[in-house]
């Protein structure tokens, strides 16, 4: 038994950007929408965590497996009925607030 196990779940940190899946070949996600394509897993992962933290659901998915170094053909997809939503606020991610 570990130091971990004796810290409540509570105190624990959650899952950081950096533990985002991308899931390979996964037919789930077939009928989800397209937001944004993606070159790399670090820059797809920072724009997922931006839908999350918005409250939109999101996922990312790739057709073949990632090269070593994160790079590959990444997809950041939502449920078809919040495609707009996310578009919407990804778009205005740089528009400063007034």
């Amino acid at each position: 038994m570990g130091l971990r196990d004796w810290i409540p779940r509570s105190w624990r940190p959650e899952k950081g950007p950096g533990q985002t899946p991308v899931y390979v070949d996964d037919p789930t996600f077939e009928r989800w929408e397209v937001v944004r394509d993606f070159g790399d897993v670090r820059t797809a992962r920072a724009w997922h965590q931006a839908l999350v933290e918005a409250g939109i659901e999101a996922v990312l998915t790739a057709d073949w497996p990632l090269d070593r170094f994160g790079h590959g053909d990444i997809a950041l997809r939502v449920p078809g009925d919040r495609w707009s939503e996310a578009e919407m606020h990804l778009s205005n991610l740089d528009v400063p607030d007034y």
